[in-house]
């Protein structure tokens, strides 16, 4: 007397490129490692100083058209605008607002200026007539600083 195979004991087939194969369960993929401590302290300490930046930006009459906006060439922290004025802001945070200057390098200043350069040909910018690259610097127990014109687009 035979008997009768479970619907789970059936192994179930497919059809790829003409022959029938039994399906398989896909490999496991290896467990992801979680963040070391000090790279979450990090993140959350860049999003913190991007809110402040963002606020500042918001008190000062702009517009904030886009944070953390990713490109191939690179991320810019914040796209704001104001009437025909259109700022990308690099916002670095540091101990003290001497060592937040000092950290926008010319790779930096290169890159922000490539990614300024890809948001520009991706949007609408027929009414905007000024554009600038400002940085927000933000110490701990100080105001944000904002410079405007901080670097220009040759780093």
């Amino acid at each position: 007397m035979s008997r009768t195979p479970k619907p789970e004991d059936i192994p179930r087939a497919t059809i790829a490129r003409g022959t029938i194969r039994e399906q398989t369960e896909p490999p496991a993929r290896p467990a992801k490692a979680p963040p070391r401590p000090d790279r979450v302290a990090a993140f959350r300490n860049g999003i913190s100083a991007e809110s402040r930046a963002a606020a500042l930006l918001i008190a000062k009459g702009f517009r904030i058209l886009a944070r953390r906006w990713r490109s191939p060439a690179g991320e810019i922290d914040i796209v704001a605008r104001r009437r025909h004025l259109l700022i990308f802001v690099e916002v670095k945070a540091r101990d003290t607002l001497d060592h937040a200057a000092e950290s926008v390098t010319p790779q930096q200043r290169r890159r922000i200026a490539a990614a300024a350069d890809i948001w520009l040909s991706q949007h609408d910018v027929r009414a905007i007539t000024d554009i600038r690259l400002d940085a927000i610097l933000i110490a701990p127990g100080k105001l944000p600083r904002h410079i405007p014109a901080a670097f220009d687009a040759d780093g």
